[in-house]
């Protein structure tokens, strides 16, 4: 491999077997031009052959040198060893790619600034299909988790930041192929086999009674063989993960609830002069916005995931101009959950509070004025609200199959064509007989005054109350959610190169793919917010006590002597059953296999592409490459979607949507558009090169966003629901790029670059939030019964009272139902009275509705220091835009979300037998999200965060080689917030990931 300045050879005068490689790399003509044509008369380079981790980056600064437009990459270090377990991880190292993380491990990636979604990824040059569950249903996004994909398979991952026609079209940020190892392009017999134990910190810091497995296995093997003087390949690769790990977190999962200073309603903070308006420090001005908050909640979460991940290559050359592929990948990755939580729900009654300056005043302390009317060890339910401490089981399984067929033909020395099919599906269900997320509420009733501190990291919750006992636990409100999702693709394509005469080339090609989406759930609600049955139903062996500060100990304020130090972990099974014994309603407490509501979406796309490629000998030798592609797609949505009957007051603040019957409504939407890209290269000399580029794509819109169908939440609050539909004509994002590099190659295995952006993006898709009353549903709230209550004695905002007032005046003798009045607190159901109101929602729907400018900045260096060993690579990315979120404002707005810099560093040095690499990557803070969990209009911001990575590798020859590593090095804790960094949304403690392993090369 040549570590010298780049040469070039003949324009287009490729061999057979790299012409072969090019058409196999990807289904499209765009494999082929990623070699650009070397001017005539280049001088051969010193060959050097090195390995490793010099290997691997050569190679990636091979991909980057060679590639038609700004193309960056990572290629393994040896056949069954990518640089890193995780692809996500690994591609956090590229300039410009920054990831998200889910449990402490790499998932998905954002490139320049567009998230996910808008970033293409395929296998082998195919177009792959996606499916996850979220916790409450199926995800809408088409973004790839690479959490489901194994490493050992990979050979090289591939990251087009520029557009050009040979390109599938789907991403705006990047275009990211996976290329996976192939028999013939290793001749002979090449394999290794790697066994590895593994050591998650974040696993021995849950509570005893949740821990799994101190070390879990990892094992993998590749075989490749080619026979018949190369004319057959076999490669067969497979890899087995087991990993127990598990998080901390605290948390305002109910979201907050934004207000004017001067706005007077449910949950606003008294106005000045008014009663309670002494109790609030440092007011907000009238003109100022200041966020209460839903809840404040403490969780631990452990997880036991099991990946299987296989792949079966066969390759057929009869001659040197015909080559025939057929491949088979599997992946199986199933996850299984545990979760006990505290928590205490503010009702937003009599309240004191502290508060920074405006003009977005941050919460320092807020406080909800809870006092018993009895002494609490007389009775329980004297007056006192709940102390929440309920428990989960998710339980999943995602399974990807993909089966594809390529055949690449020289027809003749000067063309060439490939045709290319697939089959590819992926499924998210349920792996649990509770259902994909079971989530079972408990709770006792002792809490008093309680107070949420902002001021530090760890909100700190304070509670009035007397010792919690497991004799005073029972259920309360629970739900049994049964989610799936599948994603199906075909795909054929079709596409040539034919070289012209004067050292240019034409690649064309057409495709068709269908694409069809399926997300459905069931939901089996119990809204027994006050209790199912009493506490004598439940066995106080169920529950084993917890303290909160010892799971926090990273966080800092989590010391605080004032905490509310204690919990009940419950045993799931135990609970569930005893609440399904106290209600008499087994049934409940399982989730359903019939779907309530069920999206199905098929979006028929079809293509083709021309590019003209040329080299000019001009002053400086140039080569451009200019195309058109067009792209035409069709998009049916079918939804079934519960039909909604009733509202119904069943906790103090809680409202519940009662649904009937389901049925189907179909809508249609479609799009084409013609996209045209130019590249223009200038090699200023050997070692530097110019690069300018021009290109238009398309972003499609998330599978969500194009369902149809308007669903309701089931649970509400007293002034509004919520729910959500899609709008299936929505139109793509269409983006204008701009880009413009310079490359300097200064030395062996060296190289420095800088690079501009621009992305003009039309056809932005915003959330618009619309006040509708769906199905007309009459609510409590507001009506008669309710104003009389208001009249005779309680306050507007103490819904407990209220409640109690309508059952103890009307119960059994207006509809109304609900347990005796000795036990007021229990579920009382207020079905619709004469003259009440018309229940409001806030319905969320997508629209293509603003324009933005992104640009951005990126700076890499890459340095080997001679024979020593030593290298380091760097590299730095600056995104801006002009859609940003305000937030001193209360409406509904877009901003892209992601947007962020990032940076890279990494260190390493290697030599015959040695070899280590330390790395760390940093992403700053960004806009993750412009709703929280309040359902309203709330931007979700991710905070800054670093991490280091070290790995370390021994040789002992050449067949056995040992390696270590160490993920979170610096155990870093990630922290996401709302409107200011006190408005606390996620504080999340995992841990540092230890692996110790061994490979055999055959």
């Amino acid at each position: 491999m040549s570590l010298a300045s780049p040469t070039r050879r003949p324009a287009f005068r490729l061999s057979e077997l790299a012409a072969a490689c090019g058409l196999l790399c990807a289904a499209s003509p765009a494999a082929w031009a990623q070699q650009a044509p070397p001017p005539a008369g280049a001088q051969q380079a010193q060959t050097i052959t090195v390995t490793g981790i010099r290997r691997s980056l050569q190679s990636s600064l091979e991909t980057k040198r060679d590639g038609q437009g700004v193309v960056d990459g990572i290629v393994a270090e040896d056949i069954g060893k990518f640089p890193d377990t995780n692809l996500a991880e690994s591609m956090q190292r590229i300039t410009g790619v920054s990831i998200d993380r889910v449990n402490g491990e790499g998932s998905r990636i954002t490139v320049r600034g567009l998230g996910p979604d808008f970033n293409l990824v395929l296998l082998n040059g195919r177009q792959m299909p996606t499916a996850r569950l979220d916790d409450t249903g199926a995800s809408n996004s088409r973004a790839f988790d690479f959490a489901n994909l194994a490493s050992e398979s990979v050979a090289a991952v591939e990251v087009y930041k520029t557009t050009r026609a040979g390109l599938s079209s789907g991403g705006i940020g990047a275009m990211i192929n996976i290329k996976t190892a192939r028999p013939l392009d290793n001749p002979g017999r090449r394999a290794s086999f790697g066994i590895k134990g593994v050591h998650d910190e974040s696993n021995e810091r849950l509570p005893d009674v949740m821990q799994g497995k101190s070390i879990t296995p990892e094992v993998s093997g590749i075989y490749s063989e080619t026979f018949a003087g190369g004319k057959f390949g076999i490669a067969i690769t497979g890899s087995y993960q087991e990993r127990e790990s598990g998080y901390n977190q605290a948390s305002v999962p109910g979201g907050w609830r934004s207000f004017r200073g001067d706005e007077n309603n449910w949950g606003t903070i008294p106005q000045a002069g008014t009663p309670g308006s002494e109790r609030i420090t440092n007011r907000p001005g009238p003109n100022d916005i200041y966020s209460v908050p839903q809840n404040l909640n403490y969780s631990v979460t452990g997880i036991q995931r099991k990946r299987t991940n296989g792949q079966l290559v066969l390759q057929f050359a009869p001659t040197d101009n015909l080559k025939a592929t057929l491949d088979f990948t599997y992946s199986e990755n199933k996850i299984h959950t545990r979760r006990s939580d505290l928590s205490a729900w503010f009702n937003f009654g009599p309240s004191s509070s502290t508060w920074g300056n405006g003009p977005v005043a941050a919460p320092l302390v807020y406080s909800e004025i809870i006092n018993p009317t009895a002494d609490p060890s007389d009775d329980p339910f004297n007056g006192l609200s709940d102390i929440a401490m309920g428990s989960a089981r998710f339980g999943v399984k995602n399974q990807n199959k993909s089966t594809g067929l390529n055949l690449a033909w020289k027809v003749s020395d000067r063309l060439s064509v490939a045709l290319d099919a697939h089959h590819s599906t992926a499924v998210a269900g349920k792996d649990s007989p509770y259902g994909s997320n079971a989530v079972l509420g408990g709770a006792q009733y002792t809490r008093g005054t309680t107070t949420a501190d902002f001021r530090n990291d760890f909100p700190v919750l304070v509670i009035d109350s007397i010792p919690v006992a497991a004799s005073r636990m029972l259920a309360t409100g629970s739900s049994f959610r049964n989610s799936y999702m599948l994603s199906e693709i075909d795909q054929l394509q079709i596409s040539g190169k034919f070289d012209l005469a004067d050292a240019s080339r034409l690649n064309f090609g057409v495709a068709a793919t269908n694409a069809h989406n399926r997300s459905a759930y069931s939901n089996v609600q119990r809204d027994t917010w006050g209790g199912a049955g009493t506490a004598a139903n439940y066995p106080d062996s169920a529950y084993t006590l917890q303290q909160v500060r010892p799971l926090f100990n990273k966080i800092s304020g989590s010391g605080d002597p004032r905490l509310f130090n204690q919990f009940f972990i419950s045993d799931f099974e135990t609970v569930r059953a005893a609440a399904a014994a106290a209600t008499n309603d087994p049934a409940g407490y399982l989730a359903s296999d019939v779907f309530s509501t069920d999206r199905r979406v098929k979006e028929k796309s079809t293509s083709a592409f021309l590019q003209y490629d040329r080299n000019f000998a001009l002053a400086l030798p140039v080569q451009v490459a200019a195309g058109l592609r067009y792209e035409k797609t069709d998009v049916t949505s079918s939804a079934l979607v519960p039909i909604a009957t009733g509202y119904s007051w069943v906790g103090a603040n809680e409202f519940s949507v009662q649904f009937g019957a389901p049925g189907f409504t179909t809508l249609h939407g479609s799009y084409s558009y013609v996209l045209p890209s130019l590249d223009v290269e200038v090699d200023l000399r050997s070692d530097m090169k110019l690069r300018a580029s021009y290109g238009e794509s398309i972003g499609r819109p998330g599978w969500g966003d194009i369902q149809g169908g308007q669903t309701l939440n089931q649970l509400g609050r007293i002034d509004r629901g919520i729910g959500a539909q899609g709008n299936p004509a929505l139109k793509p994002l269409k983006s204008k790029n701009f880009d413009l590099s310079f490359e300097y190659y200064y030395a062996r295995g060296s190289y420095a670059s800088v690079g501009a952006f621009h992305k003009d993006i039309d056809n932005y898709v915003g959330v618009t939030t619309v006040e509708q009353t769906p199905f007309n549903l009459p609510t409590p709230a507001g009506g008669a019964l309710y104003n009389e209550a208001v009249a005779n004695g309680c306050a507007v905002s103490d819904n407990p009272c209220i409640r109690q007032s309508i059952f103890s005046r009307y119960g059994g003798t207006r509809g109304i139902t609900g347990p005796t009045v000795a036990n007021p607190t229990a579920t009382i159901v207020i079905p619709g009275q004469p003259g009440d109101p018309i229940a409001k929602f806030n319905i969320t729907i997508p629209a293509n509705q603003r324009s933005a400018t992104l640009k951005g900045l990126e700076l890499a260096v890459q340095h080997a220091f001679g024979n020593s060993g030593f290298g380091v690579s760097a590299n730095y990315t600056i995104v801006r835009s002009n859609l940003k979120y305000d937030n001193a404002k209360l409406n509904d707005q877009f901003a892209i979300e992601g947007l962020s810099d990032s940076a890279n560093l990494v260190g390493f040095y290697e030599d015959d037998r040695f070899s280590v690499r330390a790395a760390y990557n940093w992403r700053d803070k960004f806009l993750s999200g412009r709703f929280d969990g309040s359902g309203g209009p709330q931007p979700v911001y991710t905070e800054a965060y670093g991490q280091w990575d070290l790995t370390l590798g021994y040789k002992l020859n050449d067949k056995v080689s040992f390696a270590a590593e160490v993920i979170n090095l610096n155990d870093g804790v990630q922290r996401l917030h709302g409107r200011t960094k006190e408005q606390v949304l996620f504080a999340t403690q995992t841990g540092r990931r230890y692996m110790l392993g061994a490979r055999y090369t055959f």
